[in-house]
């Protein structure tokens, strides 16, 4: 492969708009490329979490996670192009499934926190929640995949499970909500 991006300003989207990978000029505004921003914000904040020192399987899942945002940023960078397949999907189930087998079952809310790692797997559950808004809005415009629609969904839920796995690492624990608890 050559150099895909010999030249990083074009000056092309100067104007507002920007270009898909069909060469198709579309508002930089607009609802396609809203999605790919907070999807490249989600796979910003896993890197966040990758430098948060993580055992050797979660670091390969959430690697592997990030090549698959960036396929489905391709999915979406060109119209009628498929990259997200069932087996992503089920993969992710597969991880989660295993992950939280290793939890007690959740009885009350827990809050956003308990270590560094644990709270920035929060953060990027919640981008990784608003990029899935925003996909679904977008499907509400244009036609997406709903294998695309299912992996941003599961990603969600795993990010969740992985935060409170990794907040009882190292013997650490999940704070859980208690209603009426606050200062007044």
């Amino acid at each position: 492969m050559g150099n895909r991006l010999s030249k990083i300003y074009t000056r092309t989207g100067d104007a507002g708009s920007t270009g898909l990978g069909d060469g198709t000029r579309v508002p930089k505004d607009g609802a396609r490329i809203g999605v790919l921003g907070a999807l490249d914000e989600t796979n910003s904040q896993i890197g966040v979490l990758l430098a948060q020192g993580l055992p050797g399987d979660v670091l390969e899942e959430l690697v592997s996670i990030q090549h698959a945002l960036f396929d489905l940023g391709g999915e979406l960078c060109l119209p009628g192009h498929a990259a997200i397949e069932e087996s992503d999907v089920a993969w992710l189930e597969y991880r989660l499934d295993a992950h939280n087998a290793e939890l007690p079952p959740l009885k009350e809310f827990i809050l956003p926190g308990g270590n560094a790692a644990a709270a920035h797997c929060h953060v990027a559950r919640c981008v990784c929640r608003r990029a899935e808004c925003a996909l679904v809005a977008l499907s509400r415009q244009e036609s997406v995949r709903p294998q695309a629609l299912a992996f941003i969904n599961r990603l969600s839920d795993y990010l969740f499970v992985l935060a409170r796995v990794l907040a009882r690492a190292d013997g650490g624990s999940e704070t859980l909500w208690q209603h009426g608890k606050r200062a007044r």
